[in-house]
């Protein structure tokens, strides 16, 4: 076509001496398959379990399992791989309440004692477990170091874990790819987005957010993943690596205006990205080599994932003009949808159909044997276009058994997977998001879990499910409902909740009685079993609580929280009542300030909602009387979770340890203030990954509604309305102003947490 095309045809990364010459040359070697009993036996005791009371032997075979077998104080495990070896022996330890793992800490009592045990061949009815989202690498992971790493691997091996997606490191491929293709350095530099939102930009929705991306960081995470990728095989997992989906930066797409690239939609307010054509000569060229570049720098793979649109809509129109303008299904009316439907079904279907199949030879061709792996959220989340004739058309042309969808959105988008009779015959895995953005109410669904899991393996249409998986964009939050998942993927146990818990309480407190059983299940009725997504995202707007989003006028009309009130305040009584048996247990303590914390957050919304409602009905009185709980309750709150795992503070820190300059170290910051606050873009990013933290609950949060609450107050005394749109530019210049201001910020334990814990369950019990 000629310029009138309305398509939009625009048409050695330095290394840096930070590894010594050992390390260098450790890394530089081709990452081994090969896996050893003493790979699983130095995993168990990383997370202290005494080296001399186990054994292990590994006995290769067709399906995951183990067998366990107690006798004299010592453990003895037969399994198929190190993980179900690790698996097997800390699931035993947990049931007779000696072991417990998560992200808050380990217990590990004592191993004298033992009950003799012989568990039998436990064998999951799933053939891969997986765990993680693409989004995790922006939500928690950007300031990992290799000991954090070290820990989530171990802590997969608990879990049985045999799939995970292990996406660190690839920008130093990018990098070198897109040298190799002319870009010039400073071209590289407005490439890269800042390293929390770095998934969004491997996924093609935006590009160069918050640029340049250090070299250090670059250097640093491909050394990292080099680690990661020797002790995920070597513990028998199989990682899922990245591969080239088809974006290209602007500078190569303006200088090959040849080529079939199409400008696609600006997602959530930021500048369109570019797609090449998967039937451009050029698509093939890019794939085989960044898979080339990817496998001499970190070894060969077998699952890739390649993401071509996620939250972006595939052109369809012969000359691209149905994407520039295309909307996200979940936010408003989906443009595309709507030209698509207007082109013959032939037309799409047979577009459709060669993207799903060239995506996959592209992949096939350069890794022969190779398995492409996408995620399968766009299929509900833009589920206006993708009807059920449009999936089926992309999927195919391509070998059932050389596709792996991840059909993570269940708790949000369930029942994709009846719709398409099991993705038409494509292997799949089951499994749940549970977390958005990192953001961390309590919630969680096991009864859900085992029901549905249930419900999935009895039903004979599944298709070809391959695997139970699950797909946190954000960690450190709610770790009974992963622990409940994955049990439920090896089900060892009797799974209903009130033995499930008294094994749980038992293993991660060291005792449990039926009071404490009882005080957990009125807490699980009361606040994890429930679909937290609309109060998380309502009237356009994110963030975990009322108290966490953006303050406006409609605050009276946030709906009541989900679960039931009366049973959660009844069940953290209890735990309350019950703190002084479980004084020496530092989990125990977590727990209890964590549900109070929630709680507590869940009663700030509703002073929140009275006091804008007073001061629209000019009560000043009143409104002032609930300003001044807001102001006392959200003070506490901050002072009571000053020990939890993570805190402003902590966060921030781990962000300047990445930093080598003083200039990266201020970056890495203000990235990462940014983050968990205004995100970016010109959407309905604000406040998406708002997190429960000592030092935003009182240095944020609060000074955010205290500004609103000022201007509600001087209106209702002056007889007028708020102007929101003035406030909200105010409010906006604010949040920038907050991200840079370099502030310091400190987070302590408090010297009594459980009498701080009584004292604000007080506060929240006041009428």
């Amino acid at each position: 076509m000629g310029d009138l095309d309305p398509r939009r045809r625009l048409g050695r990364a330095m290394l840096l001496p930070r590894a010594t010459a050992l390390l260098a040359a450790l890394l530089s070697t081709p990452p081994t398959s090969a896996q050893t009993a003493a790979d699983a036996h130095a995993a168990l005791v990383r997370l202290g379990i005494p080296a001399p009371r186990v054994s292990v032997t590994l006995e290769s075979g067709p399906e995951a399992r183990y067998r366990v077998q107690v006798a004299h104080d010592r453990v003895a495990v037969t399994a198929s791989s190190p993980v179900a070896a690790v698996r097997g022996v800390t699931a035993a330890l947990t049931a007779q309440g000696r072991f417990h793992a998560a992200w808050e800490g380990n217990r590990v009592g004592s191993l004298t004692g033992l009950a003799t045990q012989d568990s039998g061949w436990v064998t999951s009815p799933f053939g891969f477990r997986a765990y993680l989202n693409t989004c995790t690498y922006g939500y928690t992971t950007p300031w990992w170091d290799w000991a954090r790493w070290e820990r989530e691997i171990d802590l997969m091996a608990v879990h049985g874990v045999d799939m995970p997606l292990a996406m660190e490191g690839q920008e130093h491929v990018w990098r070198a790819l897109w040298r190799e293709q002319g870009l010039t350095g400073a071209q590289l530099d407005r490439l890269f987005a800042g390293a929390p939102f770095l998934p969004w930009e491997r996924m093609g929705n935006m590009a160069g957010y918050r640029a340049p991306l250090s070299r250090h960081w670059i250097e640093k995470k491909r050394i990292l993943q080099k680690r990661i990728l020797v002790r995920m095989r070597a513990l028998g997992m199989t990682p899922i690596l990245p591969a080239f989906a088809g974006y290209v930066p602007e500078a190569f797409a303006k200088a090959h205006p040849e080529a079939r690239i199409y400008r696609m939609r600006e997602w959530e307010g930021f500048p369109g990205t570019y797609w090449l054509d998967p039937s451009d000569p050029l698509f093939a060229k890019l794939a085989a080599r960044f898979l080339k570049l990817y496998t001499a720098e970190y070894g060969a793979g077998r699952y890739y994932l390649a993401d071509a649109f996620n939250e972006m809509v595939p052109p369809i129109a012969d000359d691209g003009s149905d994407t520039a303008h295309a909307s996200y299904g979940d936010s408003s009316a989906n443009t595309a949808a709507t030209r698509a439907a207007a082109l013959p079904r032939a037309v799409r279907d047979a577009r459709l159909a060669a993207y799903g199949k060239r995506l996959y030879a592209a992949i096939a061709a350069a890794q022969p044997g190779a398995t492409w792996v996408m995620q399968g959220w766009l299929f509900g989340a833009d589920k206006q276009f993708w009807t059920r004739d449009a999936i089926a058309a992309f999927l195919r042309d391509v070998p059932d058994q050389r596709m792996l969808i991840l059909d993570i959105g269940n708790d949000r988008y369930p029942g994709i997977w009846k719709q398409t009779e099991g993705f038409d015959g494509k292997d799949w895995i089951y499994g749940y998001v549970h977390n958005y953005g990192g953001s961390n109410p309590v919630y969680g669904a096991p009864d859900f879990y085992r029901r549905d899991l249930a419900a999935l393996l009895a039903d004979p249409a599944r298709g070809r499910v391959r695997g139970f998986g699950m797909f946190p964009e954000g960690l450190h939050n709610n770790s009974l409902a992963y622990d409940y998942a994955y049990d439920a993927a090896w089900p060892a146990g009797d799974m209903a909740l009130a033995p499930w818990l008294a094994r749980y309480t038992r293993a991660r407190y060291g005792r449990s009685d039926p009071a404490l059983v009882a005080a957990w299940q009125d807490v699980t009725a009361g606040v994890y079993d429930v679909s937290y997504w609309t109060p998380r995202w309502w009237n356009q707007r994110a963030g975990a609580y009322l108290f966490f989003k953006r303050p406006a006028a409609d605050a009276p009309s946030f709906p009541a929280a989900p679960g039931d009130r009366a049973k959660a305040r009844a069940g953290i009584d209890a735990l309350l009542t019950l703190a002084a048996q479980h004084r020496d247990s530092a989990l125990f303590r977590y727990d209890l300030v964590d549900l109070v914390r929630h709680e507590a957050s869940l009663a700030l919304d509703d002073h929140l909602k009275a006091a804008v409602a007073a001061y629209q009905r000019s009560d000043v009185a009143a409104g002032d009387r609930e300003t001044a709980r807001i102001t006392a309750m959200a003070q506490a709150i901050d002072r009571l979770i000053g020990g939890q795992q993570e805190t402003l503070a902590s966060w921030i820190g781990a962000a300047r340890a990445y930093g080598d300059t003083p200039a990266e170290r201020r970056r890495f910051e203000e990235d990462a203030k940014a983050q968990v606050t205004i995100w970016g873009g010109a959407g309905h990013l604000g406040d998406y990954a708002s997190k429960a933290w000592a030092g935003l609950y009182a240095g944020f949060y609060l000074p955010r509604w205290t500004m609103y609450l000022d201007e509600a107050r001087a209106a209702a005394r002056a007889g007028r309305t708020i102007d929101e749109a003035a406030f909200l530019e105010r409010l906006h210049a604010w949040e920038k102003r907050w991200v840079r201001d370099g502030r310091s910020y400190h987070a302590a334990a408090p010297a009594d947490a459980v009498g701080d814990a009584r004292a604000l369950m007080a506060q929240v019990a006041r009428p």
